[in-house]
């Protein structure tokens, strides 16, 4: 089995958009507070801006962690445009000033001393220009990337999109991971990790709900690491690290972490 993050010690914690629990999720204000926390790692959502930026958000539109800024598609706005958005205040009044960060300036800030996840957000199987994007953005980082970043999404292509730009680019191999849940919002055939046949994958990202002995048993047999999303109980962490999970995603690290 490939060994995620192998330079990293065990298990693996990423801070599930950042410290989401206590400060504003995706912004700085967060990842700052899972680094105060003890995290090890973040976990982040990226999406392509208008103008070929990287900003750091989850949904397609700002609309529910910046109302005041409508409906428009984030790959419809500039950096610009997003830079004026105050995507705190729904979260608490005393985040106001939080607006959404660019994917450099959580390099800057936190790469290397903390390991990223990179989750490609993008509903798209052709003409993406996410996948390529973020190719350029990890080859100006240097080895830093192959040591410190892994990539993920729900959308296999994007992913495979992603692993043919970067082999393209570089030669060190970054790692890559399907997301998946039995959701009705995931298409049918993707729900229990089929598209790690479309992406070629290295390790696989379920909803922790999806974990038991049995599935963790046919991915050791394919040689792919688990790590489940999104685990908030101290308990329920170390029953999935027993049962071999890599790692874990959290909302809470300041309840996971040992310090």
């Amino acid at each position: 089995m490939r060994v995620l993050l192998p330079e990293r010690p065990r298990p693996l914690i990423f801070a599930h958009r950042g410290c989401s629990s206590l400060a504003p999720e995706n912004t700085m204000a967060a990842f700052r507070k899972a680094r105060d926390a003890g995290a090890p790692g973040l976990e982040l959502d990226i999406h392509a801006t208008k103008d070929g930026g990287l900003v750091v958000a989850h949904d397609d539109t700002f609309e529910r962690t910046a109302p005041q800024c409508g409906s428009k598609q984030l790959e419809e706005l500039t950096v610009r445009e997003i830079k004026h958005f105050d995507v705190g205040s729904f979260f608490d009044p005393a985040f106001a000033a939080e607006r959404p960060p660019l994917l450099e300036e959580v390099f800057e800030e936190f790469c290397p001393d903390l390991y990223i996840d990179i989750e490609l957000k993008s509903h798209r199987t052709k003409n993406d220009p996410l996948p390529q994007l973020l190719a350029e953005r990890l080859k100006a980082l240097g080895p830093k990337a192959a040591e410190s970043v892994t990539v993920s999404s729900f959308n296999p292509v994007c992913l495979r999109s992603f692993k043919t730009a970067w082999k393209r680019l570089r030669n060190t191999p970054i790692a890559c991971a399907v997301i998946y849940c039995a959701s009705a919002e995931v298409p049918f055939p993707l729900r229990h990790g089929a598209g790690r046949f479309i992406a070629g994958c290295d390790y696989l990202k379920p909803r922790y709900t999806q974990v038991n002995v049995w599935r963790r048993a046919l991915c050791a047999l394919e040689g792919r690491p688990l790590v489940p999303w999104t685990v908030d109980d101290g308990a329920l962490a170390r029953r999935l690290f027993h049962l071999g999970c890599a790692g874990i995603i959290t909302n809470r690290p300041q309840d996971i972490v040992e310090r």
